[in-house]
Protein backbone atom coordinates (compact mmCIF):
# COMPACT_ATOMS: atom_id res chain seq x y z
CA UNK A 1 0.00 0.00 0.00
CA UNK A 2 1.51 3.16 -0.44
CA UNK A 3 1.47 6.05 1.78
CA UNK A 4 2.14 9.66 1.67
CA UNK A 5 5.86 8.54 2.95
CA UNK A 6 6.78 6.32 0.33
CA UNK A 7 5.97 9.40 -2.55
CA UNK A 8 9.12 11.77 -3.06
CA UNK A 9 10.24 13.92 -5.90
CA UNK A 10 12.99 12.96 -8.38
CA UNK A 11 14.87 15.48 -6.96
CA UNK A 12 14.83 13.97 -3.37
CA UNK A 13 16.48 10.78 -5.29
CA UNK A 14 19.23 12.56 -7.28
CA UNK A 15 20.85 14.35 -3.90
CA UNK A 16 20.24 10.86 -1.97
CA UNK A 17 20.11 8.00 -3.59
CA UNK A 18 21.71 5.61 -1.30
CA UNK A 19 19.16 6.36 1.21
CA UNK A 20 16.61 5.91 -0.80
CA UNK A 21 17.93 2.71 -2.01
CA UNK A 22 18.72 1.35 1.55
CA UNK A 23 14.91 2.24 2.40
CA UNK A 24 13.43 -0.16 -0.23
CA UNK A 25 15.47 -2.62 0.18
CA UNK A 26 15.11 -2.73 3.91
CA UNK A 27 11.18 -2.20 3.57
CA UNK A 28 10.49 -3.74 1.12
CA UNK A 29 7.85 -0.84 0.25
CA UNK A 30 7.96 0.50 -2.98
CA UNK A 31 9.26 4.22 -3.69
CA UNK A 32 6.64 6.46 -6.14
CA UNK A 33 9.35 9.41 -7.59
CA UNK A 34 7.75 12.25 -9.08
CA UNK A 35 8.68 14.69 -11.60
CA UNK A 36 6.93 17.69 -11.69
CA UNK A 37 3.92 16.49 -8.84
CA UNK A 38 3.67 13.75 -10.94
CA UNK A 39 4.26 9.80 -10.65
CA UNK A 40 7.53 9.24 -12.78
CA UNK A 41 8.43 5.36 -11.74
CA UNK A 42 8.14 3.10 -8.86
CA UNK A 43 11.31 1.92 -7.24
CA UNK A 44 10.69 -1.30 -5.86
CA UNK A 45 13.76 -4.09 -4.80
CA UNK A 46 14.95 -6.96 -6.41
CA UNK A 47 12.98 -10.09 -4.90
CA UNK A 48 9.36 -7.60 -5.20
CA UNK A 49 9.99 -7.42 -8.28
CA UNK A 50 10.45 -10.79 -8.82
CA UNK A 51 7.28 -11.53 -7.14
CA UNK A 52 4.78 -8.73 -8.99
CA UNK A 53 6.24 -10.60 -12.20
CA UNK A 54 5.79 -14.08 -11.59
CA UNK A 55 2.09 -13.25 -10.43
CA UNK A 56 1.62 -11.25 -13.08
CA UNK A 57 2.26 -14.47 -15.27
CA UNK A 58 0.29 -15.97 -12.83
CA UNK A 59 -2.54 -13.87 -13.65
CA UNK A 60 -1.79 -13.75 -17.64
CA UNK A 61 -2.25 -17.83 -17.35
CA UNK A 62 -5.30 -18.43 -15.08
CA UNK A 63 -6.96 -15.44 -17.78
CA UNK A 64 -6.17 -18.11 -20.48
CA UNK A 65 -7.56 -20.84 -18.94
CA UNK A 66 -10.97 -18.90 -18.03
CA UNK A 67 -10.94 -17.61 -21.91
CA UNK A 68 -10.23 -21.58 -22.77
CA UNK A 69 -13.03 -22.34 -20.40
CA UNK A 70 -15.41 -20.05 -22.34
CA UNK A 71 -14.45 -21.25 -25.71
CA UNK A 72 -15.27 -24.96 -24.81
CA UNK A 73 -18.42 -24.04 -22.81
CA UNK A 74 -19.64 -22.14 -26.34
CA UNK A 75 -18.76 -25.09 -28.38
CA UNK A 76 -15.32 -23.00 -29.80
CA UNK A 77 -13.19 -25.92 -28.96
CA UNK A 78 -12.39 -28.65 -31.24
CA UNK A 79 -11.13 -32.69 -30.23
CA UNK A 80 -7.47 -32.99 -29.60
CA UNK A 81 -7.46 -35.65 -32.10
CA UNK A 82 -8.71 -33.51 -34.96
CA UNK A 83 -6.28 -30.68 -33.59
CA UNK A 84 -2.80 -32.99 -33.99
CA UNK A 85 -4.77 -34.41 -37.25
CA UNK A 86 -5.53 -30.75 -39.31
CA UNK A 87 -1.80 -29.88 -37.81
CA UNK A 88 -0.09 -33.19 -39.46
CA UNK A 89 -2.33 -32.06 -43.17
CA UNK A 90 -0.57 -28.65 -42.28
CA UNK A 91 2.69 -30.09 -42.36
CA UNK A 92 2.64 -32.26 -44.63
CA UNK A 93 1.72 -29.98 -46.87
CA UNK A 94 4.65 -27.19 -46.14
CA UNK A 95 7.20 -29.96 -45.90
CA UNK A 96 6.34 -32.90 -48.23
CA UNK A 97 9.70 -34.19 -48.12
CA UNK A 98 10.14 -34.24 -44.08
CA UNK A 99 8.78 -37.95 -43.95
CA UNK A 100 5.68 -37.45 -41.43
Amino acid sequence: MYTTSNIYPVSDFNRKPAEHIRRVQETKTPEVLTVNGKAAVVMVDPETYDQLAKDAELVKTLNNIALSKEQHEKGLSKPVDQVFDELEQRLKEKYPNAGL
